[in-house]
């Protein structure tokens, strides 16, 4: 059964192709959400982009059809822009006029076509539970929403003869087929997945490795005594996090966890062994949105460098941190600003970014969860040539 599915304002600011995500079935937007795209279309963020985007979209579909009575969509679907003279009863609430109206188009398509389910999407939960009150079927858009329980771990825990134990501490590698059946397994292995080996025998025989699927190879992890910068892991999932980061093979690597498990100052670390000590890459690029923890404080005074700073202290913070442990007389080496001034580390927050090309770094960027999907693609996209990220 075809479906009207009315959409709100927040869902095409944050998916500016949502209305191409609902197959066969009928998209309708709003007039009064075509108003609200209107006052971000000059907002210079993420926000603004989708906005301009949307009214190129509909712009274009306006060439191809009437947007009152339905342009045909390619997934065979109809896309319209509609409009009600209907009004919510008074006694709901007069501060939010907009919202109101946008819910008397959704009321209007589903009293004028009881035929078709009507379906408001929104992803403000208030406006949901407001849309239930006044009889309509509400949903969050949830094409973006992932299950994190279902994340992709990056290791496995496997169980294999005794013989291959000793096979990885004397080799320092293994035949991937002969060792595990993955016939057995729950899902399929992934080249450069990690392992926590552990022998069928005797449960605290074990060793930590990585997958080379490719080559047929499972390869023991080498024992990094003397750590990284002075950091050693102290849990199987640092170990697995510092190989990754000191593999230059592996040119992407995400890192998730709870706060404080180390994940910036891991890579900070790997950063700056790749880059001071191994010279692989020519500069260390870290970067972090600029996102307030609270009530922001407002314009700051100085130069761009003097504004950035309160940012971009925890990124100071780790560096400084790390200088100190590599060394035994903090007093005798370098400070972080050494090594800015040296151009060996280059901070600056992800608005400048977008439209550079970034060859033959370690590009670390932190904070990344508050990212939109977009605004991560588009970073990935400026990794040039020999860079890590």
């Amino acid at each position: 059964m075809i479906k009207n599915f009315v959409l709100d304002t927040n869902v095409l600011l944050h998916d500016a192709a949502a209305m191409y995500t609902f197959g066969e079935n009928n998209v309708v937007i709003p007039i009064y959400v075509i108003e609200e795209l209107d006052n971000f279309k000059k907002d210079l963020n993420e926000l603004g982009r989708n906005a301009r985007q949307v009214s190129r979209t509909l712009d274009g579909l306006r060439g191809e059809g009437s947007l009152t009575e339905g342009v045909p969509m390619s997934d065979g679907g109809t896309l319209r822009v509609a409009f009600t003279e209907k009004s919510l009863p008074k006694k709901y609430s007069n501060t939010h006029q907009m919202d109101n109206s946008i819910l008397a188009t959704a009321l209007t398509i589903q009293e004028s076509e009881p035929d078709n389910p009507c379906v408001f999407i929104s992803m403000d939960t208030n406006l949901r539970i407001r849309a239930e009150a006044v009889g309509l079927c509400s949903e969050d858009y949830d094409k973006d929403h992932i299950d994190i329980s279902e994340l992709y771990t990056g290791w496995l825990e496997v169980s294999v003869e005794d013989r291959f134990i000793t096979l990885l501490n004397e080799e320092g590698r293994a035949p991937l087929n002969d060792m595990i059946n993955q016939d057995e397994l729950a899902a399929p292995l992934y080249e450069n997945q990690y392992l926590l080996v552990r022998a069928i025998g005797d449960r605290s025989n074990a060793a930590l490795c990585r997958l080379a699927v490719a080559d047929n190879q499972v390869i023991c992890l080498p024992r990094m005594r003397e750590g990284v910068w002075g950091i050693r892991a102290r849990n199987k999932e640092q170990n697995f996090v510092l190989d990754a980061l000191l593999n230059d093979d592996i040119r992407l690597v995400t890192l998730v966890g709870k706060a404080g498990t180390g994940k910036t100052l891991l890579a900070i670390a790997g950063g700056l062994a790749r880059t001071t000590d191994a010279e692989i890459y020519h500069r260390l690029l870290v970067s972090r949105p600029i996102f307030p923890l609270g009530k922001d404080i407002g314009y700051l005074p100085g130069s761009i460098e003097e504004k950035l700073n309160p940012w971009m202290q925890p990124i100071y913070d780790n560096v400084e941190l790390l200088l100190g442990l590599s060394r035994q007389d903090k007093s005798n080496g370098r400070s972080y600003h050494e090594l800015v001034d040296m151009g060996i580390i280059q901070i600056e927050p992800l608005t400048y970014i977008r439209g550079r090309s970034i060859p033959h770094q370690y590009l670390i960027v932190d904070e990344a969860q508050n990212l939109t999907p977009h605004e991560v693609k588009t970073i990935i996209t400026r990794a040039g040539e020999g860079t890590k990220v």
